[in-house]
């Protein structure tokens, strides 16, 4: 909210710990050099999709710096937004470049990620109803401060759940003192879309039962046809509002897809309708 605040130099009550109500009242969105610094190991790439849509729409280039966590549980990871969602965008007309310059796990934060925004007149219309053939497939795991045995386990059940040959499993082990830290992430790659899926190692849970989490999740969708994973779904919604609208397919409507698209329509003047069929769920944006 804060950093929402700066770029549009709004006039914010209630945005503190233990507040029981907001008023945000935007101004004129700016354009310029911005840099957040969270804190905390607080998710970098929520505040990146925060911050995003806005600056597309600001009148000159935008650069932005947020440091905190990078690979968080309930937050998308960098890789999710560098694979996955940026591509979307950009095929939408978006111009984004997006560094990592640092990893941030859980608790100790310090992680830091970069982003040139150049500007668009406004989101082309996006149709995303097939998969098209597979690309190809990864996994990675990365261990801070943890001993690597860990995410040798994580990849042996990754390649055995998903039949992966060891040279499309990869270890990265960082410097000791960004962690402790685990993050595993698993790329499914495709002609129309790439999915990223992903778990988090937490203290006193095995490292095979972290990776049945992403594993399981990366499974259930290469079984499916719908191109837009159940994450992916959501996040699809505003661009597609702040556009030319279109139409993609998901493998699910889930609840936090059907909360998002009653707070778009809210907001805009957009309906959003979605249809479920043997392929999936129809998700139209007009």
């Amino acid at each position: 909210m804060k950093a929402a605040e700066e770029i549009c130099d709004a006039s914010v009550h209630g945005a503190e710990i233990g507040s029981r109500e907001l008023v945000f009242r935007p101004g004129r969105v700016r354009a310029g050099d911005f840099s957040f610094s969270i804190g905390t190991a607080g998710s970098c790439t929520l505040v990146m999709q925060t911050v995003l849509p806005p600056l597309l729409q600001a009148s000159a280039p935008s650069r932005v710096r947020i440091q905190g966590g990078t690979h968080n549980r309930a937050a998308p990871p960098f890789e999710f937004l560098e694979r996955s969602f940026l591509p979307l965008l950009e095929r939408m007309g978006a111009r984004v470049g997006l560094e990592l310059t640092g990893h941030g796990f859980y608790p100790r934060g310090g992680g830091e990620i970069r982003a040139r925004i150049t500007p668009l007149a406004r989101f082309g219309r996006l149709e995303l109803t097939r998969r098209g053939a597979p690309t190809g497939a990864s996994a990675e795991a990365l261990v801070a401060g943890l001993p690597a045995s860990i995410a040798t386990r994580e990849l042996e059940v990754i390649g055995r759940r998903l039949g992966l040959p060891r040279e499309q499993l990869r270890l990265r082990a960082l410097s000791n003192d960004l962690g402790p830290g685990n993050a595993l992430t698993i790329t499914l790659g495709y002609e129309h879309v790439t999915e990223v899926f992903s778990a988090f190692g937490e203290r006193g849970v095995r490292a095979e039962d972290v990776a049945r989490v992403a594993a399981d999740e990366a499974f259930a969708y290469r079984a499916l046809t719908a191109p837009v994973g159940e994450h992916l779904a959501d996040q699809l919604l505003l661009p597609l509002a702040l556009g030319e609208g279109g139409t993609y397919l998901a493998t699910v409507a889930s609840g936090h897809l059907r909360t998002n698209a009653a707070i778009v329509e809210r907001f805009t003047a957009r309906r959003i309708s979605m249809t479920p069929g043997s392929a999936g769920v129809e998700v139209t944006v007009a």
